[in-house]
């Protein structure tokens, strides 16, 4: 009798035993499943701030390419005012350098008729 009466409370030791292990498992696995959650919710998280940060680099690429085409199209403007204005120069200057020559022209016919004339005399 006293072997089975061993035997019996051995299992219930052991079985007590089991049931605090099964608690502490539930305690771990409750806590597993909190950071589950939690991890969860950060990559969430994550997710959305890699999302909001893409579309600030897309809206900053997009500044920065309006940017550029305008910086480009100040450029051309001014490229053509000071084309404009090398030719009008030009223009000035080869005008002013035919009014030179016809002057001189002038002169030197001048003096070429006043010598027709006194080789007339």
């Amino acid at each position: 009798m006293k072997t089975k009466f061993t035997i019996v409370l051995a299992a219930a030791v052991l079985a007590l035993s089991a049931c605090n292990k099964s608690e502490t498992a539930d305690q771990a696995a409750t806590d597993a499943a909190a950071a589950a959650d939690q991890a969860a919710a950060a990559t969430t998280d994550a997710a959305a701030a890699t999302a909001d940060a893409a579309s600030a680099a897309g809206d900053a690429a997009a500044a920065a390419a309006n940017d550029a085409a305008a910086a480009t199209a100040d450029a051309a403007d001014a490229t053509a005012a000071a084309t404009a204005d090398a030719a009008a120069t030009a223009a000035a200057a080869t005008a002013d350098a035919a009014q030179a020559t016809a002057d001189k022209a002038a002169e030197v016919a001048d003096k070429a008729e006043a010598k027709a004339e006194e080789v007339k005399k």
